[in-house]
């Protein structure tokens, strides 16, 4: 079993850089100017706000590298939101799953499903009663293994 714990302010870095492994697995290839650094150093300070409030809507679940010490081996982040409430969720209380990606050269070890199981306890603790996330095709059989399935409704999004 992999130690996770919850990231702390001093991980921001390396959550911005596992994000970013993330990202660059999702995308096309960067282009040759498209330097992440910028966005990074803006993201930053929010970021390290957002993980020193312990008792926030918005979570961090890490496991540390083994063999790189101040690396990050995998995370998983999540947020509590919400909704207005209905059948089936009267809270509205409602979870969302972002940003989960694993060092390249630590993979296939369970970092990430240790994670997972981590921030489904943390949303299961807020008495969230759905849990959403969108889902590579690589990483499908994970988050169906921990039962979750496919919604019919499409995502659709505004870039404000």
């Amino acid at each position: 079993m992999s130690d996770v714990r919850r990231a702390l302010p001093d991980d921001a870095a390396e959550v911005l850089r596992l994000r970013q492994v993330m990202i660059d697995s999702l995308s096309a290839p960067r282009a040759a100017d498209d330097d992440p650094a910028g966005w990074h150093a803006e993201s930053l300070p929010t970021l390290r706000r957002r993980l020193s409030d312990p008792d926030g809507d918005f979570a961090a679940f890490v496991v540390d590298h083994p063999e790189r010490p101040g690396a990050l081996a995998a995370l998983v982040v999540g947020t509590v939101e919400y909704r207005i409430g209905r059948a089936g969720n009267p809270r509205g209380t409602v979870g969302y799953v972002f940003s989960v990606a694993t060092d390249p050269g630590a993979r296939r070890r369970g970092y990430a499903r240790a994670c997972m199981d981590a921030l489904l306890a943390w949303f299961r603790a807020r008495g969230a009663a759905q849990v959403h996330l969108t889902a590579s095709a690589d990483a499908a059989p994970l988050y169906a293994s921990l039962g979750f399935r496919p919604k019919p409704d499409p995502l659709m999004e505004l870039l404000l």
